[in-house]
């Protein structure tokens, strides 16, 4: 059995508790692609794509709005073409059903995949909007944002 070593991760840098000011489809997938290390633009997009349609079947409400409106045109559209679930998955599970969504994945590198989208995600998106979409999702979506999980009532009685 032969072992490969995951990629480094590159850390992207946007300023401090501030959204990204290039807001273009291109230039998101593009800091995907840095961050992931993938080798095309053309990959990072299909994981981009992957990643947000899953994304989109979780939130809903007021938080996909204002998630929808800070993110680039194309993105959005992603988001908001999903239909909702009925149950939300654990953020395991979330991770798993991207792994299904992707050929060849493992549980590993749809975890990679799902921590690269959601890290890019998390530095584009104004502190507030993040906020609240991780408010609203179950315990242990933070850390797939790359974010420390969010403590307090409203997110008692949620489960991860």
């Amino acid at each position: 059995m032969t072992a490969t070593a995951a990629p480094t991760r590159k850390t992207i840098s946007t300023p401090a508790n501030s959204p990204s000011t290039d807001t273009t489809w291109h230039a998101l997938t593009e800091r995907v692609r840095e961050a992931g290390g993938y080798r095309t633009r053309a990959e990072a997009e299909h994981i981009t794509r992957t990643v947000l349609s899953a994304l989109g079947t979780h939130v809903t409400g007021d938080e996909r709005v204002a998630l929808a409106r800070a993110l680039p045109e194309e993105a959005a559209r992603v988001i908001a073409a999903q239909i909702p679930v009925v149950r939300p998955l654990t953020a395991r599970e979330f991770v798993e059903s991207v792994a299904s969504r992707i050929d060849g994945s493992t549980p590993a590198t749809a975890r990679w995949d799902t921590g690269t989208v959601l890290t890019v995600l998390a530095a584009h998106l104004p502190p507030s909007v993040l906020t609240d979409v991780l408010t609203h999702l179950p315990a242990g979506y933070a850390l797939l944002f790359g974010r420390v999980e969010l403590g307090g009532a409203r997110r008692a009685g949620r489960t991860a």
